[in-house]
């Protein structure tokens, strides 16, 4: 057993499916008879007695442990032991219900025969309160002798006080909201708690006496003739965060102190309410208490988290550790039997138990051993039986499934080739007169035993689905289910991808591990063009044309679109119309002269899917007719102004919607502070005017609710604006790969530094983790040379101010990639190509790059600029003065690539300026 675990002294658990809280435990010799017994209330209502004894361990709990169990019928919020009887200082329970407090004597009666004595509780009196309670404190209020009163919170601020059998008085706390811990100081008679302003507030006991009385309803004519004063605060302490619990220490060898168990921090408190010293907590505590330390004035405090774990401090010395079996929500130390410092702690599901920190003695005592011959060949054979099987013990085909080379599950899409019959849309936005829908087939078939299978089909908004979740019965091998969906389009804009997506999650049982291993299986679709779009008339003019050149004669429109193309029209064997189910139309025309093809729309981002279902459909054709040369080629402008302007966009609404929320978090302050003055008039006796506080609070409910639906309205803008932006940005990529000749690979790394974000949060924006991925490739793979490669980087990432840096570096990547370099994640190429650049190529200042405009419609924006001799002058001294230096340094960066150090770097610079 380790030695940080706490020992287990005695535990039970209380009843079943009961809840308990920090109120419920107590700790009190409350017979009477001079030893500590454990008293607990359960929110069932359940009151329970235990004197406890040490068992064994793996022995049960005696059954004579438990003195007292009775149902009271109602939830008990808190059990405490008092003097609550008058004509007597012998201890009495008293027990807080929701809308009563009853107070019990518990008594022991001899027994005639072995089973034992009894016991028994007899109700003294009891409290019907009108109000509802919270929790309560006790002590001889007012300095009385030999007897202690009780005072109980309302969840509305009342303090209710009762001297024993009689009600005392009841005062409303100033300014509250909700109800916090209350406890109760005989040093100097007041009472301690924390308001819901996070502020921990001391009233005098005498100052609650002469107050106003909070029983309006029921004053009496000499109370109505009598004069009370306002309630007055006798100090404030704000701690800045909600307090969980106080307790009052006051030992002989130790100051008198307030506790305070915050949220996150642990306060002690003089008598006046300073400071003596606070403790900062890395975890989040359930409950405390202090008790009294062997070293002189300095207290002990038990801490208990929500990790199971209980920390004894000494001051804010952390002394000790131990873990639980279970999350604390009270804890108490009490003497059991002659052991001092037992520690007692109930969870919120009914977990007792006592326990002790440290060790056991070890009372064994190692046998004498007898010398024998050591018979070696004896030990061998048992070495090689044990070795065998702890290989068959810890092979891993019993526990995870063995990899087999045909598939265990298949999951198949089949997309039916026509659109439904009738459409299977639902709460469609687009406005056209029909919104058509197109049927999806999804077969699974096991070869294996398949637990708790699921399956769940997911496309990109705008597109929707009819169902996406289905859940079945265990599969059996060889069994296979089916499930038809529908796809359409919901939003009122083109989608950026006509893909989806079928994930299938399952279980497959071993003998090791019959609850099975979890496995998933995904696969793909392709959804058809005609979901989104319909043929339509061609158009002349477009503010946007894309121009893709083959190697290949064009393809009649007819042959490589026949679900767009009527085959009586022979006009629509090389001009042919698209139009969205939003309105907007794309013309696609073919060259009868050259092999060429031309893409044109009024809108950038329109022009993405017709363009990747041409090159698509192309590639299909040709290579059915074992065409295996075709290439697509893209020699003209990168649109980038036009996709500088999507993003210009895209970034606006982003920060509209940080100023809707600054907005609405000053609104919903604003409102929070008039609820709370109408409140406090609401309260007061004296009816007061409301100074149009009523009118204000309207206006400003009517402003939260308007900025919410602008915010909302903005939301919405803003993922049309993303799903746009992610349009053209697959355009611009793909432009880019046809421009580049780029292979796959490196059009993987495109997609992944472009395309990062599925969708907006808050913690992360399009924006600058693509200006952070681009300018990672400028500083490595795409790096002009090593002093560019050494520059530090923030590794932070923040929503910029603007988008001028963002342009600025794709502005800049475009331009390397037209200079010759290749993008690449490896350490090597990016060094290599540092080295190479600047023999390969001029290098354009990024002054004059950021001067130089795109003029739409040139025949090439990035020109290759070729080295004049003064420029190969000067890079052949840089790289004989680099190589004349071998023994440099150097480091990895956090991304792993190679860099030269600073002080390499400033040693290079010198030795130039020298020469």
């Amino acid at each position: 057993m380790s030695l940080f675990k706490a020992r287990d002294w005695w535990s039970t658990v209380l009843g079943e499916k009961e809840e308990f809280d920090q109120g419920c435990l107590c700790v009190a010799d409350v017979d009477n008879s001079g030893q500590d017994k454990i008293i607990v209330g359960s929110h069932m209502g359940y009151l329970r007695i235990f004197n406890p004894h040490p068992v064994k361990p793996g022995d049960e709990v005696q059954a004579e442990d438990l003195l007292l169990e009775v149902q009271l019928r109602e939830p008990i919020l808190q059990v405490e032991v008092g003097k609550f009887v008058s004509g007597t200082e012998g201890l009495h329970l008293a027990v807080l219900h929701c809308r009563r407090l009853c107070v019990y004597a518990a008594s022991e009666t001899m027994g005639n025969v072995e089973h034992g004595n009894q016991y028994q509780i007899k109700l003294m009196y009891e409290h019907h309160l009108q109000r509802t309670a919270c929790n309560m404190t006790y002590g001889p209020f007012g300095g009385v002798k030999g007897r202690d009163l009780i005072c109980i919170q309302s969840m509305d601020g009342m303090l209710m006080l009762f001297e024993q059998e009689s009600y005392a008085f009841g005062r409303f706390l100033p300014g509250f909201l909700l109800p916090g811990p209350l406890t109760y100081s005989s040093r100097t008679d007041s009472f301690i708690t924390v308001s819901s302003s996070r502020q921990v507030e001391s009233y005098k006991y005498q100052v609650l006496a002469f107050a106003t009385d909070a029983d309006g309803r029921q004053e009496t004519v000499q109370q109505k003739l009598s004069s009370g004063k306002k309630l007055v605060v006798d100090w404030v302490l704000n701690i800045g965060e909600q307090a969980l619990d106080i307790c009052i220490v006051s030992f002989n060898q130790a100051v008198s102190s307030v506790f305070v168990l915050g949220e996150r921090s642990l306060f002690c408190l003089k008598d006046n309410g300073q400071i003596r010293f606070m403790k900062k907590l890395d975890y989040s505590p359930s409950c405390f208490i202090p008790y009294c330390s062997v070293k002189e004035g300095t207290i002990n405090t038990l801490v208990g988290n929500h990790s199971k774990m209980l920390y004894v401090y000494q001051d804010i010395t952390l002394k000790w550790a131990t873990q639980l079996p279970h999350v604390p929500v009270s804890v108490k130390v009490a003497n059991l039997q002659g052991l001092k410092g037992v520690i007692i702690t109930l969870s919120d599901d009914g977990h007792l138990q006592c326990s002790y920190l440290g060790t056991d003695p070890s009372l064994f005592q190692a046998p004498r051993i007898d010398s024998k011959e050591i018979n070696y060949e004896e030990f061998g054979a048992e070495m090689k039986k044990l070795q065998k099987i702890i290989r068959e013990a810890t092979k891993t085909q019993d526990i995870l499934p063995q990899s087999e080379k045909h598939k265990d599950l298949i999951v198949t899409a089949e997309v039916s080739p026509d659109l439904d019959v009738e459409s299977q849309a639902i709460d469609s936005e687009v406005k056209a007169e029909v919104v058509p829908s197109v049927t999806v087939k999804v077969t699974i078939q096991s070869r294996v035993t398949a637990q708790k299978p699921y399956l769940a089909v997911c496309v990109q908004a705008p597109l929707a689905l009819t169902c996406d979740w289905f859940s079945f019965n265990d599969l059996e091998p060889g069994s296979s289910e089916t499930v038809v969906l529908s796809v359409f389009l919901k939003g009122n804009f083109p989608p950026a991808e006509l893909e989806g997506n079928c994930v299938f999650s399952f279980n497959t049982p071993t003998e090791l591990n019959p609850e099975g291993v979890p496995k998933v299986v995904q696969c793909k679709f392709k959804l058809p063009l005609r979901l989104v779009c319909f043929p339509a008339q061609p158009s002349k003019s477009a503010n946007h044309k894309l121009t893709i050149d083959t190697n290949k004669p064009p393809i009649s429109f007819l042959t490589i679109f026949p679900d767009f193309a009527d085959p009586s029209e022979d006009d629509q064997a090389n001009v042919l119309g698209f139009q969205f189910l939003t309105g907007s139309k794309i013309t696609l025309l073919a060259s009868k002269t050259s092999q060429r093809y031309r893409i044109q729309s009024d809108q950038l981002e329109d022009l993405w899917l017709i363009t990747k279902e041409l090159t698509l459909r192309l590639e299909e054709h040709f290579k059915k007719q074992n065409c295996k040369d075709f290439v697509c080629t893209f020699s003209g402008s990168i649109p980038l102004q036009e996709y500088f302007e999507l993003i210009d966009r895209h970034f606006e609404l982003r920060l509209n919607a940080e100023k809707f929320q600054e907005l609405l978090s000053e609104r919903a302050v604003q409102f929070r502070a008039i609820e709370r003055r109408l409140l406090t008039r609401f309260k007061d006796k004296t009816p007061a005017p409301l100074q149009h506080l009523d009118t204000l609070l309207e206006g400003t409910f009517r402003e939260v609710i308007a900025l919410a639906d602008a915010a909302e309205e903005n939301q919405a803008n803003m993922f049309q604006a993303f799903t746009k932006l992610k349009s053209a940005t697959h355009l611009v990529i793909m432009l880019i790969s046809l421009w580049q000749k780029l292979n796959t690979d490196q059009v993987a790394i495109m997609e992944a530094t472009f395309l990062p974000l599925e969708e907006d949060t808050k913690e992360l924006g399009w924006e600058e983790t693509v200006d952070s991925a681009v300018s990672f490739l400028l500083r490595t793979c795409l790096s002009k040379s090593f002093k560019e490669q050494a520059l530090s980087h923030s590794s932070q990432i923040s929503m910029p101010k603007d988008t001028s840096r963002l342009k600025k570096n794709i502005s800049l990547f475009c331009d390397r990639l037209a200079k010759g370099g290749r993008l690449s994640l490896s350490t090597e190429t990016a060094t290599q190509q540092a080295t190479a650049v600047p023999g390969g190529c001029a290098t354009i200042p990024e002054s004059d790059l950021e001067e130089r405009a795109i003029v739409p419609g040139s025949t090439s924006v990035f020109s290759n600029h070729k080295p004049t001799a003064k420029q190969k002058s000067n890079t052949g001294k840089w790289l004989l003065r680099m190589a004349a230096f071998q023994d440099y340094e150097t480091a990895a960066d956090g991304n792993g690539c190679e860099i030269i150090k600073l002080s390499t770097v400033s040693f290079f610079l010198a030795k130039l300026r020298q020469g």
